[in-house]
């Protein structure tokens, strides 16, 4: 739940795996706002205080402004501006995901793999034709 924690963190897996020494495991353990899906509100197994509890204290963006705008790295204004570019980018992101038509059922395949899969992979082929069930 902060974001300079994983950026050191990843850093330090990134250089240990490049260098040589082998794969790393990480670990990152964050908090859900909400449920899992429509159907599960998220508040059956836990409350609406916990969850308010820890957004108020260990909200990760939250965490980060704080640190900004403490140590004098970025204003106000600058914070309101980022974060005005940031929701105009996720909503120019969420009307492409709505408006895009859907690539033809041939192409559902395509780019699974960067080059031939290792293995035979069924429904992976990117030549074989699909058949649709409706």
């Amino acid at each position: 739940m902060d974001i300079l924690c994983v950026r050191e963190a990843t850093r330090f897996a990134a250089d240990h795996c490049r260098s040589g020494k082998g794969p790393i495991l990480m670990e990152l353990q964050t908090y859900r706002y909400h449920g899992h899906s429509m159907s599960d509100p998220g508040v059956s197994y836990r409350t609406r205080d916990e969850i308010q509890e820890v957004r108020s204290k260990s909200d990760p963006i939250s965490l980060l402004k704080d640190r900004l705008l403490s140590n004098n790295m970025a204003s106000v204004e600058e914070l309101k501006e980022i974060d005005i570019e940031v929701r105009k980018e996720i909503e120019d992101a969420a009307q492409f995901a709505t408006t895009d038509p859907e690539p033809p059922l041939e192409e559902l395949c395509n780019h699974i793999f960067y080059n031939n899969p290792p293995v035979e992979v069924r429904g992976t082929n990117p030549w074989a034709k699909l058949k649709s069930l409706s």
